[in-house]
């Protein structure tokens, strides 16, 4: 693994080695500190070279994992799996749900609104949350490597057979890629490849493709993504660097007017939020006890002296488990924002 370097106003220069790394921290020219689970150094002085070579970052796209591979000519820098954001679908038809119940009680309601969609250019939220997740971890790696191209291999939706021309933009996989596309471009070159055109590349490279999609190897997803970016700028035969990191997005359920199901007493409490007493969900924290975690969701635990007391739940950064639902917010330190985590 390699080690990202940034100069003193946070511009990426070519990675370096962990050795040479800790040597320039031990020194007093660098200063160490994590980048969203990936560690990094600033220099304090100024750098000696400043010549960047062509990085390249292969995507490859799934329904439930993906693959981004960070490499150069001479070494492969990173290798990162990560899980598709695919809980939208069902947010939004239980959203509708709840609009429509509301509708069916005898309260007092507004009349319907016009649909001010009718004619306009938009994505569906699923379909736009699963592109806006790639789009994010994208420039997360801008933000660490002086990336100059992406390529992505280029997934196809099968239409309707005999129809129309215009059924091909009514897929939502063909029009979230394209807005993918235009919104990478704005970065950095973007070159895309076909499924059949990554298949020859493996075989190029004698690489076999593992079928267990789901698992958290280099041959599951990031054999695809490697090979990508080996095209682009060359330099290996075979993988030098098979180490790889998987992330894990994390689920906030967004502010509802209320649950879905009232609790006794026919009381429907609110739900939902991303402020948990004061921090932001998903933002590292250091608590005395657990030492380093993230905040999850919060409850109300009024005490004689505190009736408004609040208590926060904590979550591992490396399983996700929840460690607590009684921590005081004075207890932790805030470190970060932070919207996933790295699986250990």
């Amino acid at each position: 693994m390699f080690v990202p370097v940034l100069d003193s106003e946070n511009r990426p220069l070519m990675p370096t080695t962990p050795s040479r790394a800790k040597r320039w921290i031990k020194s007093g020219k660098a200063t160490p500190f994590w980048k969203k689970g990936v560690f990094c150094v600033r220099l304090n002085i100024e750098p000696s070279n400043t010549h960047r070579q062509p990085i390249a970052v292969g995507i490859d796209p799934g329904s439930k994992r993906e693959a981004f591979t960070v490499k150069s000519k001479a070494h492969t820098y990173l290798n990162i799996q990560t899980h598709a954001v695919d809980w939208v679908k069902d947010h939004v038809e239980i959203r509708r749900n709840m609009r429509r119940a509301r509708r069916f009680r005898n309260t007092p309601c507004r009349k319907n609104r016009a649909n001010r969609l009718v004619n306009k250019y938009r994505l569906p939220p699923s379909t736009k949350a699963r592109w806006q997740w790639k789009l994010r971890i994208a420039k997360w790696l801008t933000l660490m490597f002086p990336i100059s191209t992406f390529v992505v291999e280029d997934i196809k939706a099968r239409t309707w057979k005999n129809a129309r021309k215009w059924n091909v933009s009514f897929s939502p996989l063909g029009v979230g890629k394209q807005w993918f596309y235009a919104e990478l471009e704005k970065i950095a070159r973007v070159e895309t490849k076909t499924g059949n055109d990554t298949y020859e590349l493996r075989q190029l490279s004698e690489l076999l493709k593992s079928k267990q999609k789901l698992s958290n190897k280099f041959e599951a997803h990031c054999v695809d993504s490697w090979v990508l970016a080996n095209w682009c700028v060359g330099g290996h035969f075979k993988p030098d660097n098979t180490a790889l990191i998987e992330v894990i997005p994390l689920e906030f359920h967004r502010r509802q007017l209320h649950r879905l199901q009232h609790a006794p007493g026919h009381i429907r409490s609110r739900y939902g939020g991303t402020l948990s007493a004061g921090f932001k969900r998903g933002s590292i924290v250091k608590h005395r006890k657990y030492g380093f975690c993230y905040v999850g969701g919060w409850q109300e635990s009024p005490t004689e002296k505190d009736p408004t007391r609040k208590t926060i739940s904590l979550h591992s950064l490396g399983t996700g488990k929840r460690l607590c639902q009684n921590a005081l917010s004075a207890d932790c330190k805030f470190l970060s924002y932070n919207s996933w985590r790295i699986a250990n």
